[in-house]
């Protein structure tokens, strides 16, 4: 059986901005992010969200805060019928309250300057109702916790450091007995605050890996090397007398360089007259929420600490607000101001009013996105639009050094090879840097032979991306089971438990089979409540069958149907007339109680598939019982009254005519029977042969005939009471042509048996 697996980029599909990815699996949906294109306004901006049914998404998984991944969330969350749940980590939470807040300012601030277009509600994607009420569903998940959503497909996941931002995960997801890496957007590099990017550990290769491209095959300079290019810039800047415009997203990257820069700063007396300004309006709050999960940075930033507020920064002023027109900026300064992308805002404002002087100069510390004045002023343009509509001369300088948490080429490449994925989705990346990147990943694996190379594949937005799994027939050993036994002298021994803990393979394996949601394991009954949320219970059965018959009976029966039967018998007496007798048979799995009560007998057994057939026979066994004719017969009574002894005179059968009778019985069973009669005496010779065999010394023996001797003699005349001898030497023949004649006598009433001797010969 084969199920196909769909993925299909909403966003960023051969383009950088609105993030968003669809997967769809064994029934379930799932969206990755849900960002906007900072290139756009308003719907334009949106992913293609007409492409999925809203309400048919299980689950919505943020990597992180960033608005090119989350902008879009309240318009999805409150304007369509999305019902599933959302997902993402306590900073995530925390930051895309503010960054939200101040994109929906942003937005009717646009709206109130547009002119004709006022009343056009388009370019407002959410209100500040839908906002808060976006965030009251958004549930919170920790590194490495697992969250189940318990769903037919096995939908589980769990979230891993993504080193990009504050609180960036990727997201290991396992559904329908498959598994996906999804990375967001991720950074193998520590710096001042941030941890790197963790690799997945203790989990097979993914199924499938999306992952970013957003630098494609390019190469990062060394760290050293872009923070001293960062900083002398600006140093040049600012002694020339110039204004330094840095334009940053209020959360993520600004943080970052407003440590180098206050510690630049700190290390170089000469520029400390020279202001550096944080202008924000969230500021302050976002210091707060960097300060409050301090915790989830790396080791430099928790050791600091301890010693105070590592983002108190000595040198750096926050503006809450700033009113452009009013900005005293007649000396050099440094200005730190959001949005990253110049296109509108407070860093837009400033650009417009430096940009004409060649004193000044705009710093790009992080990745352009195309369709932004960033990405345009990067080529050097002679004039420029300024917000009013303006065109103005570009005079200052423009220079860009990439501080942006993303991997380059190698950082990616070796992130890949150590995943080792089977199949790879490239997402969020321009195209061409994209095709390059595949091109390079493609060259870099064909050094494997052709069956263990991954797919690789980057789709455009809308685009779907179809994999073929077929379905898997496994089951995991845990436990006790997955230890050797114990005397297997060849297996592994852990000398410090003094027990063998690793099996053989071929070792055979007994326990229980428990399949949930796609994933199944065996276990021992005893490990059945430590690895599943199952007990082990017992379920007993009592049933009451109506019994007239008799003990002995029912004991001839149970012994003919069932091999070692086990009796016991009770001190005390119940309503019967026999005591109170137990029949145990399997083990002790299953009980008959007959004499308890009167004219019933109770059957008790435990309740498994054998205890629920052996019962079935028992009841039926007790009905027959009761009822058979072989049963009347052994319970059955002889009359009461005796005999009269027959007078002289009266019509009788005379000796002979018993003793022929019994004679005709034998020759009916035997085949060679002879008779001699005297009296009141009758002699049977029954002569059978036996076939040849081979003797003790290995020869042919020849067949022998055997002569079984039977004698009947009655006492007198009158009297029907017979003494029988059978003497013979064969047991088993013996035996034979005794009950035969005991069974002519017991049916030729009023023949009565005196004595029944077998003697051998």
């Amino acid at each position: 059986m084969e199920d196909i697996m769909t993925i299909t980029p909403l966003g960023s599909g051969q383009e950088v901005g609105r993030s968003c990815h669809l997967l769809t699996f064994r029934s379930t949906t799932i969206l990755l992010d849900c960002g906007i294109h900072p290139g756009y306004d308003g719907m334009a901006g949106l992913p293609f969200f007409d492409r999925v049914d809203p309400e048919q998404v299980d689950v919505l998984l943020i990597t992180h805060f960033h608005l090119d991944h989350a902008a879009s969330l309240p318009y999805f969350t409150e304007r369509t019928g999305f019902k599933g749940r959302i997902f993402m980590t306590h900073p995530t939470k925390a930051v895309i309250r503010l960054l939200l807040g101040d994109y929906l300012k942003l937005m009717m601030m646009k709206k109130g300057s547009g002119g004709a277009d006022k009343d056009d509600n388009q370019d407002v994607l959410y209100t500040e109702a839908d906002l808060q009420s976006c965030v009251d569903k958004i549930e919170l998940i920790d590194y490495h916790q697992t969250i189940d959503l318990n769903l037919p497909s096995g939908l589980k996941f769990h979230a891993l450091n993504a080193g990009h931002v504050l609180g960036a995960a990727m997201f290991f997801i396992e559904v329908g007995g498959r598994s996906v890496l999804y990375t967001g957007d991720y950074s193998m590099e520590e710096d001042r605050h941030l941890m790197a990017a963790e690799l997945p550990k203790y989990h097979a290769s993914p199924d499938l890996l999306i992952v970013e491209s957003t630098y494609g095959v390019q190469v990062h300079a060394s760290r050293a090397e872009r923070e001293a290019r960062f900083t002398g810039t600006i140093e040049r800047i600012v002694t020339g007398g110039g204004r330094c415009l840095i334009p940053v997203f209020a959360l993520g990257r600004a943080q970052e360089l407003l440590l180098i820069l206050d510690e630049y700063w700190q290390e170089h007396p000469h520029l400390q007259s020279i202001p550096i300004y944080y202008a924000s309006k969230m500021a302050s709050r976002a210091l707060r929420v960097y300060q409050t999960y301090a915790n989830m940075m790396n080791a430099r930033i928790r050791a600091q600490m301890d010693l105070g507020n590592p983002f108190h920064f000595s040198h750096i002023r926050n503006l809450k607000s700033i009113d452009v027109n009013n900005f005293d900026d007649r000396g050099p300064s440094v200005v730190f101001a959001s949005p990253g992308m110049l296109q509108s805002g407070v860093s837009r404002q400033l650009f417009d009013r430096w940009a004409g002087d060649p004193k000044n100069g705009v710093m790009l510390a992080g990745y352009a996105v195309e369709h932004t004045l960033a990405k345009e002023i990067m080529s050097q343009p002679k004039e420029v639009v300024t917000l009013e509509g303006r065109r103005q001369p570009l005079n200052c300088l423009v220079d860009y050094v990439s501080f942006s948490a993303h991997v380059d080429f190698v950082q990616n490449r070796d992130f890949i090879t150590s995943v080792n994925p089977r199949n790879i989705i490239l997402v969020h990346g321009a195209k061409e840097e994209m095709g390059r990147l595949k091109g390079a990943l493609m060259l870099h694996y064909n050094k494997l032979p052709e069956n263990k190379r991954p797919t690789i594949a980057m789709p455009p937005n809308e685009v779907d991306v179809k994999l073929i799994f077929t379905r898997r027939r496994s089951a995991k050993v845990m436990g006790k089971l997955a230890e050797a036994p114990v005397e297997d002298e060849d297996a592994m021994v852990d000398e410090s438990r003094g027990k063998v803990v690793e099996p053989r393979e071929g070792d055979p394996v007994r326990g229980i089979l428990v399949t949930q949601q796609n994933s199944s394991k065996i276990v021992a009954p005893e490990d059945l409540s430590t690895y599943t949320p199952l007990r082990v219970g017992s379920v007993s059965s009592r049933l009451h069958v109506p019994f007239v018959g008799k003990i002995e009976t029912l004991r001839l029966f149970l012994n003919e149907m069932f091999r070692g039967v086990d009796e016991s018998t009770a001190d005390f007496t119940g309503d019967g007339d026999d005591g109170v007798v137990t029949f145990i048979m399997h083990g002790g799995q299953v009980q008959v109680i007959a004499g308890k009560t009167k004219g019933v007998a109770t059957v008790e057994w435990d309740c498994s598939p054998v205890g629920d057939v052996i019962a079935d026979s028992v009841v039926a066994l007790i009905m027959h019982a009761q009822s058979s004719a072989a049963s009347i017969r052994l319970t059955g009574r002889p009359c009461s009254h005796r005999r009269k002894k027959l007078r002289e005179g009266d019509d009788q059968p005379s000796m002979e005519e018993h003793l022929r009778a019994l004679h005709q019985a034998l020759s009916d069973q035997f085949l060679s029977v002879e008779a001699t009669y005297e009296a009141r005496k009758g002699t049977f010779e029954v002569k059978l042969d036996a076939k040849g065999g081979v003797n003790d010394e290995g020869g042919e023996e020849s067949n022998n005939e055997v002569v079984c001797t039977a004698t009947v003699e009655f006492e007198d005349d009158l009297d029907a009471t017979a003494k029988i001898t059978v003497e013979c030497e064969d047991e088993k023949l013996a035996g034979n042509v005794r009950e035969c004649l005991q069974n002519v006598a017991a049916a030729s009433a009023p023949i009565s048996i005196v004595d029944n001797n077998i003697h051998f010969i």
